[in-house]
């Protein structure tokens, strides 16, 4: 069995250093004006530490100009693309076959991975774009697993295959969606989608020997979600992907918290190493547990394991997690042994918290039993976040290491 790698999202240089240390092999990332994620808070300064840290530490950074670029982008992308090359990225995400074009000739030395955008769902089209300097294809998540052992069966050997493995899942076929555009004037296909599959609609029909009377579709008080979809979840599908042969498993959320990495990251880190130690007693539940844990809608397979599920509406519209928050992370210690934590939701003294440990699938539990003052170092009975970047002190059970997370049970 091939090993393959664990691709996490990067919104930010400190989300890319949480990825790589709850066990991300590589990272993808982007600036604002020329990737899908224009509110992402990465420049070409973040994009530049980002690679030279992943680098440091035998990780790799994919670099995305995965927009579909009107003419007047062509200068800047030009830019970027002898940047990334001068700083050796490990590989340039890209849909629009224009902008490819210019990465062969602006950045000659990176591969080319194409984008999920692309619409890549046939080994036809997977051979196509290796003729056209592709080094990777990263397949559209409408592919059933039939379909995609198909592929992996006919593409040219040395032509790298990308799934999604975990995260939102986008109403337009691969991602492609004008709604956006249409009702906001925010295009998804330049990085400022204004998420119009998850808007509440009132959805109304006309009675036909009524011309006019206007009779609203079931709904409650909050409106109808017909586009909003569960996210993608496959990870008891972990064991058949390996097998498959696949090269890269990509999880989605570049904009998403630093919690929320470090669980899923942490979730499918151990899954991957945990099936390749001993196949025979890989057991999904206790991954998907953790993966329950973060702040998320329904969980669906999507068309994965059947072409004809229909298991992946969701009807409430939103992100929730009744029972777990992010806490906080922790930022060092003092003197005296009581760790530094960057606060990111409501402490208080009696709360119990748990540590999400990288490496291991098991979160140790605690309770606070004192909160210091960073400051003053005076004891305090709760803590509130205020100003970015606000700490706390308090004492762990486990010696822990800048960067990691802690996650609080909420109370009832």
């Amino acid at each position: 069995m091939k090993k393959p790698e664990l691709l996490a999202p990067a919104g930010s240089f400190e989300k890319a250093k949480t990825a790589f240390l709850y066990g991300a092999d590589a990272v993808y990332c982007g600036t604002g004006a020329l990737s899908l994620r224009s509110r992402a808070e990465v420049n070409d300064d973040d994009l530049e530490k980002t690679i030279k840290y992943a680098h440091s530490i035998g990780k790799k950074v994919y670099a995305a100009i995965n927009i579909y670029a009107w003419d007047e982008y062509y200068e800047e992308i030009k830019k970027q693309a002898k940047m990334l090359n001068e700083l050796k990225v490990d590989g340039i995400i890209a849909s629009d076959g224009g902008v490819i074009e210019i990465l062969k000739e602006y950045a000659p030395d990176v591969d080319i991975h194409v984008s999920t955008q692309a619409n890549t769902i046939s080994y036809h089209s997977a051979n196509f774009w290796y003729k056209n300097g592709a080094k990777r294809v990263i397949l559209g998540r409408e592919m059933n697993k039939e379909q995609i052992k198909e592929l992996m069966n006919k593409k040219p050997e040395d032509l790298e295959v990308e799934i999604f493995v975990h995260g939102a899942i986008c109403f337009g076929y691969s991602g492609r969606c004008f709604l956006s555009d249409f009702l906001a004037s925010r295009s998804a296909n330049l990085g400022d989608c204004a998420q119009s599959c998850r808007w509440a609609y009132n959805v109304y029909v006309e009675e036909h020997n009524n011309p006019g009377n206007l009779m609203p579709v079931e709904h409650d008080e909050k409106g109808t979600y017909i586009f909003s979809s569960k996210d993608l979840c496959l990870i008891k599908e972990v064991p058949e992907i390996i097998e498959m042969g696949i090269d890269s498993l990509k999880i989605e959320g570049r904009l998403k918290t630093e919690y929320y990495l470090a669980s899923v990251v942490n979730s499918y880190r151990n899954a991957i190493d945990d099936y390749m130690k001993n196949p025979e007693h890989y057991d999904y539940t206790k991954y998907l547990k953790e993966l329950e844990k973060t702040k998320t809608r329904g969980l669906t397979t999507f068309y994965f394991n059947d072409r004809n599920n229909k298991d992946f509406q969701e009807y409430e519209g939103k992100q929730y997690n009744p029972d777990y928050e992010f806490g906080g992370k922790v930022l060092g210690y003092d003197n005296s042994d009581k760790a530094v934590v960057e606060i990111r939701n409501k402490l208080i003294v009696g709360d119990i918290m748990e540590i999400l440990v990288p490496g291991d699938i098991t979160p140790v539990e605690f309770t606070i039993e004192k909160l210091w003052d960073t400051d003053t170092d005076e004891e305090v009975d709760c803590v509130n976040p205020g100003k970015a970047g606000q700490s706390i002190k308090m004492k762990l059970p486990i010696k822990c290491e800048n960067g990691w997370i802690l996650r609080r049970k909420k109370t009832k």
